[in-house]
């Protein structure tokens, strides 16, 4: 049997909780003490998962973070471990206040800025992109072909374009004109031609879909820079393969405008811009017991530091915010802001039961091997990536980010979809945290990754930007929190991320399917 003080081998988030986190593997008759208590471990403990620090009767709930995580299914000594085995999520009763915790963040003494490409509708790109979108799934090919060949036997000569990517998807049609499952392709493609991170953008169709170019175009209102010679701006440039002649033609088309887009993308330059033309989109990934203590209310500081500066931060995950959304809705700069918040906690039941599944089946099995037991858990450490700033703004799903400051996306938790949503509405930057080791890029936008603990940073260094796993070492949130902007700061600077130096990224982009395959 080994001795051990609790604070050596374990966290205890607020004064009151049930339960504290272990910092390393804890091994069966381990005894751990303070100077208010000593228990002995039931049983070994994996890193990142919870130990109780009380006896805890049959039914009743469990605190961490000073909030309700769940219920015990049966009795819990003191020094078991607590788990799937032994809790669930039950039925929190929230209690929603609106407006009652506005913390205005303090302007810096010095403003920031960082080195990027200013666009002619005022906005800044972190990167500069030539996108080629398809608008349906039967293009897609087309739409790859063309990148390909320009990658191949052009892009070395554009050294100011950060490089060429085919934005696919799966559908485009077999949808209802007009139905919301088309009205989010459309939002979400449109992000894609109209982002800060696009210099220039190709829309390739087939001829016959559903979603339509020139509709898209429409709809969306979508209008190119000012080319040379323009007194206004343009629709961008459409290729369909039918009317075109064919694949073949129709790649050859394609590669003779996308040189052109090039030759336009290549003349800006980065130049000075303030931090308040950035928009970081966060989200988690893989997430483990660790996130809600390192990584992600890191995250939280960098935000607040974001929004001091003028910058938009969000979060997102809508699934995944579920049982904490109170702690939100207090930080709406209206009841309004708030009220629409709950409302999609609403939804969101009602579309799980709609095809048979519950709100609160998440956490994912990878996210319980690592620590995380029920959904108001994982919750409860995903929204503190949100800090203490005003809620500004509630978005649905790809929605143009228009707000400064602390704004929400509806998304689901799914990341490849969840990060189409950020980056579609117009996201330059996204910072994404990881417990178990997610590798998510995607152009045209920069991720950085940040490991939520020192065992995963070593195990995959090569894909994680940085490690906020040294908080359990003693390095303070805080710290780690202004590490990280200064990062963010950089990589809109020009500096490459670790997916970015892999080229992973081309493959991500994953609008959220709504609606039936007609």
């Amino acid at each position: 049997m080994a001795q051990h003080l609790l604070t050596e081998k374990t966290i205890l988030l607020r004064e009151g909780d049930d339960v504290v986190v272990a910092k390393d593997r804890l091994e069966a008759s381990d005894e751990l003490a303070s100077e208010m208590t000593s228990l002995r471990l039931s049983a070994d403990v994996p890193a990142g998962h919870k130990v109780a620090v009380r006896d805890i009767r049959e039914g009743e709930a469990v605190l961490k973070y000073g909030q309700i995580i769940g219920y015990a299914t049966q009795a819990i000594k003191s020094g078991d471990w607590v788990h799937t085995h032994n809790l669930h999520n039950g039925t929190v009763s929230l209690d929603y206040e609106y407006t009652t915790d506005i913390r205005r963040q303090s302007p810096p003494d010095q403003a920031r800025t960082f080195d990027g490409f200013a666009r002619p509708d005022g906005r800044s790109g972190t990167r500069n992109y030539v996108t080629i979108v398809s608008t349906v799934n039967c293009s897609a090919d087309t739409a790859h072909l063309v990148a390909e060949r320009v990658r191949r036997e052009a892009l070395h000569d554009f050294p100011n374009v950060d490089g060429v990517v085919a934005v696919t998807h799966k559908t485009g049609c077999g949808m209802a004109i007009n139905g919301p499952e088309y009205r989010v392709l459309q939002r979400c493609l449109a992000g894609m031609v109209d982002h800060p991170n696009v210099g220039g953008a190709l829309l390739v169709g087939l001829g016959c879909e559903v979603n339509q170019a020139q509709s898209l175009v429409q709809d969306q209102g979508l209008m190119m820079p000012l080319r040379k010679g323009e007194t206004r701006p343009s629709p961008p440039t459409i290729l369909t393969i039918q009317d075109g002649g064919g694949v073949a033609r129709t790649v050859e088309a394609g590669f003779n405008e996308t040189l052109r887009l090039l030759r336009e993308a290549n003349e800006v330059r980065r130049t000075t811009r303030p931090i308040s033309d950035l928009i970081v989109g966060t989200n988690c990934g893989g997430s483990d017991g660790n996130s809600g203590i390192t990584a992600n209310p890191a995250l939280g500081e960098t935000g607040d530091e974001m929004v001091r500066h003028g910058a938009a931060w969000l979060i997102a995950e809508t699934s995944e915010t579920y049982g904490a959304e109170h702690l939100l809705t207090r930080r709406s700069v209206s009841r309004e802001v708030g009220e629409k918040l709950v409302a999609l906690m609403r939804w969101w039941e009602q579309y799980t039961a709609m095809h048979g599944a519950e709100i609160d089946n998440n956490p994912a099995p990878g996210n319980k091997d690592g620590g995380l037991t029920t959904i108001f858990e994982k919750s409860l450490g995903a929204v503190t990536k949100g800090g203490t700033s005003p809620l500004e703004a509630v978005y649905d799903y790809a929605e143009r980010i228009r707000h400064h400051g602390f704004c929400f996306m509806d998304t689901p938790g799914h990341d490849p979809v969840s990060v189409t949503g950020l980056v579609a509405g117009g996201s330059n930057l996204v910072a994404f945290t990881t417990g178990r080791g997610s590798c998510l890029g995607f152009k045209p936008t920069p991720v950085l990754k940040i490991a939520t603990n020192s065992r995963l940073y070593a195990r995959m260094e090569p894909d994680m930007d940085m490690d906020a796993g040294v908080i359990l070492n003693g390095v303070s949130v805080r710290d780690v929190g202004l590490m990280i902007f200064e990062e963010l700061i950089a990589v809109a600077s020009g500096k490459k991320t670790k997916s970015e130096a892999q080229g992973l990224g081309d493959h991500e982009f994953a609008p959220w399917a709504l609606g039936p395959v007609l």
